[in-house]
């Protein structure tokens, strides 16, 4: 089993807080002032699906659309200034799992754009050989969808691939898709129920790649 598809946000590039933060200004200035607490429940999940429930909840006047833009609009603000930021261990994991055969894919919620972008901005986009959008397939996770297109686009069948995964939503994905889970519990996270998980590590350099490519 030498093929590991994994997420992006939150697996590979510290990018949440860019999602809590521009939901939570624009909410506000429509009235409706949250905690940061109440997007975790989005975590792993479409942009549609996020901007759908939030519309309903509070009454939004805009389209879904438009707010998926403006919110796009201001996370580009974010990483503009700060850069786009690796998870801690991350770039390390993918070049040590690419230098030792693995073949690799991203699944991810996030747009295909989006997904080149941040892996070329980390220098780590040579080591894929294919990434998926959740936009590209027809339902999100917590449904199989965008793991079981990866593995279509690497040839790979679904009982010969292992994911990382951070989220309920994600974890659920890849089990339903019929794959060897890994939950990536990061501490400096929101805690997520990863149950659905294989294993659970804590940090990349628990990751034993000689066991990975025993399984």
């Amino acid at each position: 089993m030498q093929t590991v598809i994994f997420d992006m946000d939150g697996v590979l590039v510290d990018s949440e807080y860019t999602f809590f933060k521009s939901k939570s200004d624009m909410l506000a200035q429509a009235g409706h002032p949250v905690e940061t607490s109440y997007h975790y429940q989005f975590m792993g999940t479409t942009f549609t699906f996020m901007w759908e429930e939030m519309k309903k909840e509070f009454d939004l006047p805009k389209s879904v659309d438009e707010y998926i833009q403006e919110m796009n609009q201001r996370r580009k603000a974010i990483f503009q200034e700060t850069g786009v930021k690796p998870i801690k261990g991350a770039v390390a994991l993918v070049k040590a799992l690419h230098q030792a055969g693995f073949k690799l894919a991203v699944a991810s919620a996030s747009p295909r754009n989006e997904i080149k972008q941040y892996l070329t901005e980390l220098g780590i986009i040579d080591c894929f050989s294919a990434y998926v959008s959740a936009d590209e397939v027809e339902h999100g996770k917590p449904a199989p969808d965008v793991f079981l297109e990866a593995a279509k686009r690497i040839a790979r069948n679904p009982s010969e691939c292992i994911v990382f995964e951070d989220t309920k939503n994600g974890s659920r994905a890849a089990k339903n898709a019929g794959m060897y889970t890994i939950g990536f519990a990061n501490p400096e996270y929101p805690k997520q129920d990863l149950s659905a998980a294989d294993k659970i590590v804590t940090d990349y350099q628990q990751v034993d790649i000689q066991r990975l490519l025993a399984l």
